[in-house]
């Protein structure tokens, strides 16, 4: 076969392999995202518990860069500090090496199984949530079959001369091979198909083990440098997380390869095949990573504090001084391009109210003053984007308009009313309950404050979908949207419900809080209620929206 054949092929098969991983995380995230993000946040007992947490998220994402980024945008909205952060990510690069682990069994038998159900579930049924853990099944399938198509596209390269002449001379030079495993990763993003494909071109006799220990070395940096290098445009705080464990994972894989270079390590006997040991010795360096690594992360908090203390004093940080309005007064005067306009800066008022509402529950539990405080304080930014968005479609409407662009505008402003209220909900209910419980020193029960944490993480997960209907106006989302808050109402029915029963058992929790927990669980509902608003003009013009709930409007 032509080499420029066998390429092809192995190029197929990689971009195969990353769809594939990029759709079992996606499905994850789409079905289990407020779980998942709950999870995150409440990963904040110790750090041995965070790092088991980043573990398995990282082991359901089966990417240990989402977790650092999940971990990044936690801190920036002061949910996370930095050494939970850092002890998340450690845990997570544990768990993305044992989903290589057991992707790199041979479960070739698997793969028509997999595409079979996944198939199924991904295309045959309505519910959004089965429809994503189809497609979570129908990712690992494709991770399986990619793995056999590049085992297949390479076999011919055993033949040739240029490749081992390559992977022999590679085998000499540690610090050429694990540059290029680095650079390589870095490049594809994604340390788990990097280690995969290593993992299969030593299984095919293609790569020396002297070769692939450097290979999966770099390709552990090269993990970091993923995380670092999209956290760029974040906040100090979030960015001290990433930096924290590139430095942890430079330390620990140069430090590796010295000792290759000095010791004869016995890799061999890490696997009863080359592939397998690689795989191994890949795990045992990111379990022996977080154990050495647990000890020194408050030494590396401070580390990142010292190294990005610049960057943390300057005035910039805050979002809400350095973001320029994008309501662009120079279109005013053509409707189609304003309304554009005004809906960049509508969305940009619901990612401030979305850093209002997330918090919410860690401020209830344990929140300070000041913490309080700096969240209560994001309500005039959204105050303000409110009064600038209503006054900018006003002075659109006094132009030539259509009828559609007339009720986009009349849309737009009614949801910036919406989303202003939500803000307000926030900031002078929950906000107020927070401080009113920190006064008191008073504890909800245990049953209770799962039903308002579940309660807050679907209201987190409705925010995303809500805006992303305001962007892309598409109607299965805005008809999710409108299931969610059917979905919500019932969850609100039921806390109530159980709260009460509480109350007449007598569990001493729910009668100190019982005014706290109705009046949380109350204005979650109202925040969910709002969100959902922004459905209502997508679906009537579809002629999905009944105009009434009564079964019979006409009765008197």
């Amino acid at each position: 076969m032509h080499l420029s054949v066998i390429l092809l092929h192995l190029a197929g098969a990689t971009m195969l392999l990353l769809f594939a991983v990029q759709m079992v995380r996606s499905g994850v995230e789409n079905a289990y995202g407020a779980d998942l993000r709950t999870m995150l946040a409440a990963a904040r007992q110790g750090h041995g518990r965070a790092a088991a947490g980043g573990a398995a998220i990282a082991i359901l994402l089966q990417s240990s860069t989402a977790v650092a980024m999940l971990a990044c945008g936690f801190t920036a909205n002061g949910i996370l500090p930095v050494s939970t952060g850092l002890a998340l990510v450690l845990g997570a690069d544990l768990g993305s090496a044992l989903v290589v682990r057991v992707l790199s069994f041979d479960l070739g038998w698997l793969v028509p199984v997999l595409l079979l159900v996944g198939g199924i579930l991904h295309l045959k049924f309505s519910a959004r949530k089965t429809r994503e853990i189809g497609r979570m099944v129908l990712g690992v399938g494709f991770v399986l079959l990619s793995l056999r198509l590049i085992g297949t596209a390479t076999a011919p390269l055993r033949d040739g001369a240029m490749l081992p002449s390559l992977a022999g001379y590679l085998a000499e030079d540690f610090l050429t091979a694990f540059l290029l495993g680095a650079l390589f990763t870095w490049l594809i993003h994604s340390s788990v198909a990097a280690i995969l494909m290593v993992a299969t071109f030593a299984a095919q006799d293609l790569v020396p083990l002297e070769a692939a220990v450097p290979l999966v070395l770099g390709a552990n940096l090269g993990g970091g440098l993923i995380a670092f290098w999209l956290s760029r445009g974040m906040s100090p705080a979030a960015q001290r997380i990433p930096l924290g464990n590139l430095i942890f994972r430079t330390v620990a894989s140069l430090a590796t390869l010295a000792l290759m270079e000095t010791t004869a390590l016995p890799i061999t006997a890490l696997g009863l095949g080359p592939a397998d040991a690689l795989v191994n010795f890949h795990l045992l360096f990111n379990a022996a990573l977080v154990l050495a690594g647990l000890p020194f992360i408050a030494a590396m908090t401070r580390l990142t504090g010292h190294l990005l203390a610049n960057l943390e004093a300057s005035p910039g940080d805050d979002p809400r001084q350095n973001r320029v309005t994008a309501l662009d007064r120079s279109v005013i005067a053509t409707p189609r391009l304003a309304l554009a306009s005004a809906t960049r800066e509508l969305l940009r008022m619901g990612e401030f109210v979305e850093v209002m509402v997330r918090p919410v529950m860690d401020l209830l539990q344990a929140g300070s003053r000041a913490e309080i405080t700096r969240i209560r304080e994001i309500d005039n930014a959204v105050n303000q984007a409110h009064r600038d968005i209503k006054l900018y479609l006003a002075e659109v409407n006094r132009g030539i308009m259509t009828t559609d662009e007339a009720s986009r505008s009349i849309e737009l402003t009614d949801f910036a009313i919406n989303l202003e209220h939500a803000g307000d909900i926030v900031a002078k209910t929950l906000l107020v309950l927070a401080e009113e419980r920190t006064e008191k020193s008073c504890r909800f029960s245990s049953e209770g404050w799962s039903e308002l944490l579940e309660l807050h993480a679907q209201v987190v997960e409705n925010m995303h979908l809500s805006l992303n209907v305001l962007i892309s106006q598409d109607l299965p989302s805005a008809r999710q949207l409108v299931l969610e808050k059917e979905k919500m109402r019932k969850m609100a029915r039921h806390t109530h419900d159980r709260h009460l029963r509480r109350l007449q058992s007598g569990t001493a929790e729910s009668i100190e809080t019982s005014g706290m927990h109705i009046e949380i669980a109350r204005g979650l509902k109202e925040i969910n209620s709002l969100l959902v608003t922004v459905a209502y003009p997508i679906l009537t013009r579809s002629g999905d929206l009944l105009a009434s709930r009564l079964t019979n409007p006409n009765h008197r």
